[in-house]
């Protein structure tokens, strides 16, 4: 039987979030930054990366533990190379920090054709596929890639978990093309944790061969899961790899140590990069057939679902549907456990709880 889920209002939802990150002091830029994304990720269908994901990084690792600091300044590092900006986040919410490096490396595309921005002393930016494809849906071609909060993932061949999640994220401007930006998104792990936290909270399993439990050993138990494991083998891991050693080249510190606070004398966040791209500056102009860019682009896609593709699916497809579904409902689409879970946020914060029979069933 399928999940019920229910349709929240997104100004209910916003004001919520809002409330909850203004509970824990920071400014009203940042909380409504929080609140935006968060409503991006759940009309999109990311449950694993929404509110409720965002918030508990934040208990365990950010605002609470110091790892986040409410109302930081970002620091804008002076270089010799006008197409990129360096910034020292000093620790400022991740979500804010991230919608601000976007829009700035796409301001750099519309001067230089491309533009990069790299960010050191960050905290958690969530879902990267939400900012590539706000680039995307405005135009843009746009590649993010983080350093995860903590180091959960067992790299090839290994026993310890010494990598992050470290997803990889890209924004294609096709929404002339297909209806909808095409988004690749995913983490290195077989298995996001936010996935894993999802499905302990709903007494789900996990595929096979994605975690292990505290002993080392391959668990499908979501409660038992003490790390992940790689997708494809060396695949996975060298993309893994990818992540650390961009972030070791901007400033970031050992991955073992990222997020367990401590005057040590090393470094304990996470690190971004961004970079947008655009698609005029990768135009040779020569086109087959006569074809426009925007024209060839639609031809490559059509090529490439047709001789008998055409069940195949898109990357973002899944995320376009579900943001066609919060459109037909009206509203934000979240199950019982989740709203149990907002009422405990709204329980910290002394907000209004939510009464599911307030909410109409989705379609």
């Amino acid at each position: 039987m399928s999940e019920t889920f229910f349709v929240v209002p997104e100004s209910l939802h916003n004001s919520l979030v809002e409330s909850a990150y203004l509970h824990r002091k920071f400014t009203l830029e940042e909380a409504s930054a929080a609140a935006r994304f968060s409503a991006h990720a759940s009309r999109h269908g990311i449950r694993t990366h929404n509110a409720l994901k965002a918030l508990h990084l934040d208990h365990l690792f950010g605002s609470a533990a110091g790892g986040c600091v409410p109302g930081a300044v970002i620091e804008k590092i002076p270089n010799r190379f006008p197409a990129s900006e360096v910034w020292n986040a000093n620790r400022k919410l991740g979500q804010a920090t991230a919608y601000e490096a976007i829009d700035a490396a796409i301001a750099l595309a519309d001067k230089y054709g491309i533009g990069q921005v790299s960010v050191d002393n960050a905290f958690h930016y969530l879902w990267g596929g939400g900012y590539v494809m706000e680039a995307a849906s405005r135009g843009y071609i746009a590649y993010t890639n983080c350093t995860a909060a903590i180091a959960e993932v067992v790299p090839f061949m290994g026993k310890a978990p010494t990598l992050g999640t470290n997803p990889h994220s890209w924004g294609f401007p096709t929404t002339g093309a297909v209806g909808f930006p095409i988004v690749v998104d995913w983490a290195t792990s077989v298995i996001a944790m936010g996935r894993v936290q999802q499905l302990a909270r709903e007494g789900q399993p996990l595929p096979p061969n994605a975690a292990v439990d505290a002993q080392g050993q391959p668990t499908t138990d979501a409660s038992k899961a003490a790390a992940l494991l790689p997708f494809g083998a060396h695949k996975g891991y060298g993309l893994s790899l990818i992540n650390e050693l961009v972030a070791a080249l901007i400033g970031g510190g050992l991955p073992t140590v990222r997020s367990r606070w401590a005057d040590d004398g090393e470094k304990h966040a996470p690190a971004f990069y961004f970079q947008v791209i655009h698609p005029e500056a990768l135009s040779a102009g020569a086109f087959a057939g006569g074809r426009s860019q925007a024209a060839n682009v639609k031809a490559v896609i059509g090529d490439i679902l047709g001789h008998g593709n055409a069940q195949c699916i898109l990357p973002g497809q899944i995320e376009a549907q579900a943001a066609a579904r919060s459109a037909r409902n009206g509203g934000l689409l979240f199950s019982t456990a989740e709203i149990q879970a907002f009422n405990e946020i709204a329980s910290e914060c002394g907000a209004p709880l939510w009464n599911p029979s307030n909410f109409d069933p989705a379609e």
